[in-house]
């Protein structure tokens, strides 16, 4: 029993978990505030064009209410927190990319080479000018 009590201790305080239990505690506190965006900024503007409040749209069927209102008001939830999300990662990853060099392109080999005698376009390889015969390594056959 020990031996387990001492797994999870070792477990539960790795670097990785503990990132992970802040970032939950975050999320629940951001939601909170999108929560209260919606609830309370958004549902009632949208309520001044609709004449009605998002949350409180309800039909009944058989007795049962179907509360449409607050599922509409959860998915404006969900749109503005992946939007804010989105966000934030966009401007992590320009904020880390800005102390990277962005990698140069090597220049490419030429391919050609002009002709001391001629003046024409060969290439690099020819030891010999196609155009005027002209021996290119400085030596005569």
């Amino acid at each position: 029993m020990k031996k387990l009590l001492n797994e999870f201790r070792e477990f539960a305080m790795r670097g990785n978990v503990m990132d992970l239990a802040v970032g939950v505690i975050i999320g629940a506190a951001f939601q909170a505030i999108i929560n209260s965006l919606v609830n309370d900024v958004i549902s009632p503007l949208i309520g001044l064009f609709a004449n009605t409040d998002l949350s409180y749209l309800v039909f009944t069927i058989g007795g049962v209410e179907i509360r449409y209102g607050a599922f509409l008001t959860a998915v404006i939830n969900f749109i503005i927190m992946a939007f804010i999300i989105f966000m934030i990662v966009k401007a992590m990853n320009a904020v880390a990319n800005l102390g990277k060099k962005k990698p140069q392109e090597e220049e490419a080999a030429p391919t050609t080479k002009i002709c001391p005698f001629c003046k024409s376009e060969i290439p690099v390889e020819a030891v010999r000018c196609p155009h005027c015969t002209s021996h290119l390594d400085g030596t005569e056959a």
